[in-house]
């Protein structure tokens, strides 16, 4: 019963607390552009489907929790169901209603309310990994190999203890976190390294082994792996003032949003297989394991989700933010919005992308996917 308890609060009220943190914030980022702009907010929920409770303010916006916590939304006065129908609306509105529409704003403040929503996500990482370094310190390994392993991808290649990696791939490599990073992005090429030895700077080219690990979360996986570890005197953990914080936790935010990038780029290309996907169930799942770490491991997390979910937000899918973004581009080049049938198929057409993105992840956290494989194959 104890361990039940314990596994309903990791795996159940942790994911509830961190979701429902990251989607206010999306969500307050749209509503405060939007109230700077003008615009009346009528709801402002965390949740989707009937109300649990709320309360209606004196600007007139209800604040709502609703029944499914998976996600929320910013209802605002003249932002219209149908995508085709607000020249004819917004026409039988008052002048005063039509200065407190959505669909009655200029474009580029349109475009900035919806922007908000994926930049609140963003800042907010930032923020968090600023707190967590000015609590904790940030961990720094220099990248300098102190082992090479026996039989690695590292000993073919001649790499040898005392070696500095410098670049990788042509990114630069400050830590031994950065080159962790630049491997693991790999999918079966090579790593062309720039080292230094004995003060001079040589080039190695190393084609790393796909091994099975276990993470810090206890999840196995395969992976490329160099055969290297770094030496035991390189690892220090650097103190942060609030400012120097924040000047580390961008860079650090920016890592994360391109190898993000990187590997939707590397599964769109099948170069990288899909089942790497999360959804709610998995993501669960990987907070509750993540808390077994403690709060640091809970808000290294929370990082993680909040800039996945901004960058998510802005890809060019109607129905996610970016797909306004894009109508509302084309609209700026055109001089006028899309005809109503030309949003219509597009609406439709992001909605079937949502809802087979949505299965398609669900089916990796269930292992749905795995099992159909075994049964064909």
């Amino acid at each position: 019963m104890i361990q039940l308890l314990v596994d309903f609060r990791d795996y159940v009220l942790v994911f509830l607390a961190v979701i429902t943190a990251i989607v206010f914030v999306h969500e307050m980022g749209h509503f405060l552009v939007a109230r700077a702009c003008g615009v009346r907010v009528e709801t402002f929920s965390i949740g989707f489907g009937p109300e649990l409770f709320g309360r209606t303010s004196r600007t007139g916006t209800r604040w709502r929790v609703s029944l499914l916590p998976f996600g929320g939304y910013v209802r605002m006065f003249g932002d219209l169901d149908g995508p085709g129908d607000a020249t004819d609306k917004l026409a039988a509105m008052t002048p005063e209603e039509r200065a407190v529409a959505f669909r009655g704003k200029k474009l580029a403040q349109r475009a900035a309310i919806v922007a908000a929503g994926p930049a609140a996500n963003f800042i907010f990482g930032i923020v968090l990994l600023a707190a967590i370094y000015v609590a904790y310190g940030q961990p720094v390994i220099t990248p300098v190999v102190g082992e090479v392993q026996a039989g690695s991808a590292a000993e073919a290649a001649g790499l040898k203890a005392g070696d500095k990696v410098l670049v990788a791939n042509g990114e630069k490599i400050d830590t031994f976190q950065d080159l962790q990073l630049v491997v693991r992005m790999t999918v079966g090429e090579p790593v062309l390294l720039q080292i230094e030895r004995d003060g001079q700077t040589r080039a190695v080219s190393v084609q790393p082994h796909m091994e099975e690990v276990s993470d810090a979360l206890g999840n196995k996986q395969r992976v490329p792996l160099l055969g290297i570890l770094a030496s035991q005197n390189a690892s220090t953990v650097v103190h942060h003032t609030l400012f120097s914080a924040v000047g580390a936790a961008i860079p650090g935010t920016w890592q994360m949003t391109k190898s993000m990038l990187q590997g939707v780029g590397q599964i769109l290309s099948g170069r990288r297989g899909s089942d790497q996907l999360s959804g709610p169930i998995g993501i669960a799942r990987q907070i509750g394991q993540a808390s077994h770490l403690g709060l640091t491991g809970v808000l290294i997390f929370a990082v993680y989700i909040s800039i996945n979910l901004g960058l998510v937000n802005l890809f060019p899918i109607p129905l996610l933010d970016g797909g306004h973004l894009l109508f509302y581009g084309v609209e700026a080049i055109l001089g006028r919005p899309l005809g109503q049938r030309v949003q219509e198929y597009g609406f439709r057409v992001g909605l079937f992308l949502v809802l087979a993105l949505m299965v398609l992840a669900t089916g990796n956290d269930l292992g749905i996917w795995k099992l159909i494989r075994g049964v064909v194959s």
